[in-house]
């Protein structure tokens, strides 16, 4: 027997499940309002993707996107388990989700974090500390690159999210 406790986000104000990794979730909004500068108006919650697969559309989301001065600057996948499990995920999604990618692609638990360059695919950071401030975020913004992702190698990325990301497939 399984008990599903609705709890509220701490962003949206909206009910959610209490299950997974939502937990971790709740605990980074928190942490990217109250240790790194953002506001509630910075960051969103389930960003819709649609990736196709075999001509099929499958709706899924990320968890959170942080922006600055209305440019996406981070897509973070909050986890249960290993960050480094689902890196490659997230790394997709950062590449997919909108007609640019967004600069960089964030794994956490809460407790941990892996930044990504998501033009190189590389880490760029570990931990924590890791992950700018609003303050940061706002000089950086300033130098980063927005590029379209190469859209011969798009149907291979959505093949690869979609794999990773079974279980938020039709949310």
């Amino acid at each position: 027997m399984t008990f599903d406790y609705i709890i509220t986000d701490y962003i949206t104000g909206k009910p959610v499940r209490n299950m997974g990794s939502e937990a971790s979730r709740q605990i980074f909004e928190r942490f990217l309002i109250h240790e790194k500068g953002y506001s509630k108006k910075d960051i969103r919650v389930d960003e819709k993707l649609v990736v196709q697969f075999k001509g099929e559309d499958y709706v899924s989301a990320i968890d959170l996107i942080v922006s600055c001065n209305d440019k996406a600057l981070m897509a973070i996948t909050c986890v249960a388990g290993s960050i480094g499990s689902y890196e490659r995920e997230i790394l997709a999604g950062a590449r997919l989700v909108y007609d640019y990618q967004i600069p960089f692609a964030v794994s956490t638990d809460a407790r941990d974090a892996m930044v990504m360059d998501t033009l190189s695919g590389k880490k760029t950071g570990q931990g924590l500390g890791a992950i700018p401030s609003k303050k940061e975020a706002l000089e950086l913004i300033e130098t980063m690159e927005y590029k379209p992702f190469d859209k011969t190698r798009k149907e291979r990325e959505m093949i690869i999210y979609r794999s990773f990301n079974l279980e938020k497939i039709n949310i």
